[in-house]
């Protein structure tokens, strides 16, 4: 089973000569919306929390959130960043393909979160990784996943390319452990690497230097 990348090299910015692109310093805008909404009930899972983001806007708002990620580099900045503004959140270093050994394995969230991480686990890994947030799920809980879609990076980036999907690719490895409720079309803000060779792209890129990547947004549900 192989990683995608080295996560605590990409995270002390030695893959993207810089942060992550990913790193955007707020919850993405797919994910603040559900939010702002009102659609993320307590206790919530952060799968893949990398440096925060969004974990600490949880907490910010008041939400019982726990990030976990396999990166201790993303972690430790993310603890640090909770400590420095108060904020209560627990966060565990470990690897979201088995929950169980995180002392997750036992229904207590009702809301799992993946924001990002779905396409950056290996493929033989995922079907593990959904067992588990089902598992780690109470009965009624929403699960939320953000994934890039096969359009969103050209295979000949000079960067680490994820593990793309397409709707049916992604709808059918959920489906075996949750009820998928809907899939639409959505997008993830990065901040694209000022590294040389990166390919031209006709992305929509906001005044703040964002550029929207074209991603879906997966919505389903645990059936008691």
């Amino acid at each position: 089973m192989s990683d995608v990348m080295d996560w605590d090299a990409a995270y002390r910015g030695h893959i993207f000569a810089g942060p992550p692109p990913w790193n955007i310093g707020k919850p993405q805008p797919t994910i603040a919306n559900l939010i702002a909404a009102g659609q993320v009930h307590d206790p919530v899972l952060d799968a893949g929390c990398g440096v925060g983001d969004l974990t600490l806007a949880l907490a910010q708002a008041g939400h019982d959130v726990t990030g976990i990620d396999i990166s201790t580099e993303a972690i430790n900045h993310a603890a640090e960043q909770a400590t420095s503004r108060g904020l209560t959140a627990r966060f565990i270093q470990g690897d979201a393909r088995d929950l169980a050994a995180l002392g997750l394995g036992e229904p207590q969230f009702s809301t799992v979160i993946d924001c990002t991480l779905f396409h950056s686990l290996p493929i033989d890994a995922r079907d593990d990784y959904l067992r588990g947030t089902s598992a780690a799920a109470n009965p009624g809980a929403h699960l939320y996943l953000l994934v890039f879609t096969t359009d969103s990076l050209p295979t000949d980036s000079p960067c680490p390319v994820p593990n793309l999907v397409t709707e049916a690719e992604v709808r059918d490895a959920v489906a075996k452990h949750w009820t998928v409720d809907s899939i639409e079309p959505s997008h993830v803000a990065v901040r694209l690497p000022d590294i040389p060779n990166l390919p031209k792209h006709n992305f929509r890129t906001d005044e703040d230097g964002l550029t929207y990547l074209p991603a879906l947004l997966l919505t389903a549900h645990k059936t008691a």
